[in-house]
């Protein structure tokens, strides 16, 4: 197993330290910030492209709060689900682009290299806790990760309560879903009793539509993916070197994934018409128990008018679907989002932008919309074991972070070789739930267009 070096190499800041949580410019040319928690006051600017949707309120409002601070204009567009790529190249080709943007790992650095300023000699970057892992050149930094995340299936424990409050219940407490056949046992009865229950179904609805499907096509694949990495003890520092698949874990895939197909509060037809925000919505108003996201879904469930969970009802469990060891499985943990300083941006816009980033993350007012409204699990040393999200799902993440014993997955879909490959997969899933596809041929054609998509990396 090489699991070591791919959780150094992809970033994945599971050794955060225990006090916390138990082109146009020449790359030669680093910039700095100024002190910590400082503002510009400068001639420069900020433009930063958002990638998650699901808190454009929260980027918006420190925006603002920032620029009435200190005068330094700062501008936040959010992308679409599933556009992020498209819009940063249609950005880029602007004459004012974002002088903030991410990538995801190293397929994303890849294709924005040339755009990545070194920002090794910034404030922000000497904040990073050791064994936190960058997008880099040797001793050059070109993306810093911004916060580690971790996704499962979300739990309303509410609901969960009721059912196992049932005479005949397959289960009597959440501790004992441990594994892929329980967590079936319990979902199939529950499916079977939901009147009774007052659900639509067990899971929210699965979102096939185009753009709304990386919760399958990335995060479902790459729980199934992860061990089949590990016994080819590959090398997972770049996506070039990533191995082909045989995808050899794609029925315990289909386990869980068939599962959500099945027990669902919609006919499994219908979901190429389904978008995530319908999913979230469904399970914050009380219409199902489960729904498979990550902590960053938490804003979206509060935010729902209407919204019946109680905070203290939100827990996760890890995507069990008959894995070997998996009695021992925790979350996926780790980090796919980096931020990139534009680094054909003016010299003002570059040092007005990492003072922006170091006054999110190293001040008071910033880095209580971190770990507040944003609920992000900040890598940097100016956060404390007392500055964990405050959000329930964020807390979750912390807690199985550091669980004796627990093996959490990695992050690997960061070397997923495409879009296109991510885009053609989701597809081919859509069709499997609407019957038009076999289970056969859509792995054939997900093994096949790896091996395309992997030979076209530059």
């Amino acid at each position: 197993m090489n699991k070591a070096k791919r959780l150094a190499a992809l970033a994945l800041a599971l050794t955060l330290a225990a006090g916390a949580f138990s082109g146009c410019w020449n790359k030669d040319d680093s910039s700095s910030s100024s002190g910590s928690g400082s503002a510009s006051g400068g001639s420069g600017k900020v433009y930063f492209l958002n990638f998650k949707p699901e808190v454009d309120g929260v980027w918006q409002t420190i925006a603002k709060e920032y620029t009435q601070k200190t005068g330094v204009q700062v501008k936040v567009t959010t992308a679409a689900s599933g556009t992020y790529e498209e819009q940063l190249k249609s950005e880029m080709a602007k004459k004012e682009a974002p002088t903030i943007f991410q990538v995801n790992g190293p397929v994303g650095y890849a294709s924005w290299a040339d755009w990545c300023a070194d920002i090794s000699g910034s404030e922000l970057a000497g904040h990073l806790r050791e064994g936190v892992g960058v997008l880099g050149d040797g001793e050059k930094i070109y993306g810093i990760p911004y916060t580690v995340e971790g996704y499962g299936i979300i739990v309303n424990t509410a609901i969960m309560d009721r059912y196992f409050a049932l005479e005949g219940a397959k289960a009597k407490s959440l501790e004992e879903i441990n594994g892929f056949e329980k967590l079936k046992e319990v979902v199939e009865d529950m499916q079977a009793k939901k009147a009774e229950l007052g659900i639509d179904g067990v899971f929210a609805s699965t979102s096939l539509l185009s753009g709304e499907d990386w919760r399958w096509q990335t995060h479902l694949a790459n729980v199934a993916l992860a061990p089949e990495f590990d016994e080819l003890g590959a090398d997972m520092t770049d996506a070039k070197t990533a191995p082909e698949i045989s995808f050899k874990y794609s029925e315990n895939f289909k386990n869980l994934f068939d599962l959500y197909l099945d027990n669902s509060t919609i006919d499994a037809k219908l979901s190429g018409s389904k978008t995530v925000n319908d999913s979230m919505a469904e399970f914050a108003l009380g219409k199902c128990a489960m729904v498979q996201n990550g902590n960053w879904g938490y804003s979206q469930i509060a935010g729902v008018d209407g919204n019946v969970v109680k905070e203290s009802d939100v827990t996760f469990l890890p995507l069990y679907m008959g894995l070997p060891g998996e009695e021992d499985q925790g979350l996926a943990i780790g980090t796919e989002n980096f931020l990139c300083v534009n680094a054909q941006a003016s010299a003002e816009d570059q040092k007005a932008s990492l003072d922006f980033l170091n006054w999110l993350f190293t001040s008071d007012e910033g880095r209580a919309y971190v770990k507040g409204e944003l609920g992000f699990i900040a890598p940097f040393d100016t956060f404390t074991a007392e500055d964990a999200p405050a959000d329930p799902l964020g807390r979750a993440v912390v807690e199985w972070q550091n669980r004796d014993g627990v093996k959490n997955t990695p992050w690997d879909f960061t070397i997923f070789p495409s879009q296109t490959f991510k885009d053609n997969f989701g597809s081919a899933l859509l069709r499997y739930a609407q019957g038009s596809l076999t289970w056969d041929d859509l792995i054939g054609s997900v093994v096949a267009d790896w091996k395309t998509e992997k030979a076209n990396i530059a």
